[in-house]
């Protein structure tokens, strides 16, 4: 029973004061909802991949030169996500596509050649021209090692804490952790799903640290911070790693007749067309290996 002197307003009433309201709550909301959609949408459309940019990446098939044929289609998978110094990302899953240049068979006096690039970066669909040159090749071998724990961790210790090595020797002590190369240097530090790393050369070989000015801290993979050549795949040669004419294709050469790169494996690529200056500060120019 309802008490004396007291009165419930009708359902109507609530009812047509939320509806009068409604128009008032909603577009600021709706409003909010929509800029945040658009500013994301409008750092994907100005997403630039600068000059000197190092794109870790997983291919998705073979090579052979049994079968590859020119103009064929070559993708990979970007296997961590790599930070721009613009405040952007390239996100892991994010794909490189490539073509098939030339496919020189392996003859009686000759070994087996295939001539590639990678040039086209798809994001979220959308398409942003990249041109690379090939810094490092490793078998899926080579990976599955360098993400296997050096000891088992011990009872209670999380498994993100164990040391593993890199391929090229850099030891990673775990996520958060330091990454110190073969000198014991700290090049950097461990993250989820691999690496942030300073570029070094590493002596006496053909690849060349930091380009000109830049040192940021790049994402690796697995791969260590002076990462150079081929690893785990016999007989494959980097005959030419795209750096110098004609940039941007890759070459690679067997050492015994056919040419085989299985699906899987691991590639460090560069980037070598995008802007430059425009995102990086310029720095006193330092005694350095240049890229």
């Amino acid at each position: 029973m309802m008490p004396a002197g007291v009165r419930y307003a009708p359902f109507g009433f609530f009812l047509s004061v939320f509806l009068s309201l409604a128009p008032q709550i909603g577009p600021p909301v709706a409003a909010q909802t929509a800029g945040v959609a658009t500013e994301r949408a409008t750092k994907r459309e100005n997403l630039e991949i600068p000059t000197g940019t190092i794109l870790p990446v997983r291919l998705n098939q073979g090579l052979s030169s049994k079968s590859a044929q020119p103009g064929q289609i070559v993708t990979a998978r970007v296997m961590q996500e790599v930070p721009l110094p613009n405040n952007g990302k390239i996100p892991e899953g994010a794909k490189v596509f490539g073509t098939i240049v030339s496919v020189e068979r392996a003859g009686k006096t000759t070994n087996a050649k295939i001539a590639l690039r990678f040039d086209t970066l798809e994001i979220n669909h959308r398409k942003i021209p990249m041109l690379a040159s090939l810094r490092a090749l490793a078998g899926f071998m080579e990976v599955r090692s360098a993400q296997t724990p050096e000891f088992s961790p011990g009872f209670g210790t999380p498994y993100i804490w164990a040391t593993t090595r890199q391929i090229g020797g850099d030891e990673v002590y775990g996520v958060g952790g330091p990454v110190t190369n073969q000198a014991s240097e700290n090049v950097g530090k461990g993250v989820y799903g691999g690496v942030l790393v300073h570029v070094r050369a590493q002596p006496e070989s053909r690849c060349r640290g930091a380009l000109e000015f830049e040192d940021r801290l790049q994402a690796l993979w697995v791969f260590s911070s002076d990462a150079c050549g081929v690893y785990g795949i016999q007989g494959v040669k980097i005959a030419h790693a795209g750096r110098t004419e004609p940039v941007g294709q890759i070459a690679l050469v067997a050492d015994q007749r056919e040419l085989l790169v299985h699906g899987a494996s691991a590639m460090l690529l560069l980037n070598r067309r995008g802007p430059r200056r425009e995102f990086f500060p310029k720095l006193p120019k330092v005694p350095m290996a240049l890229g």
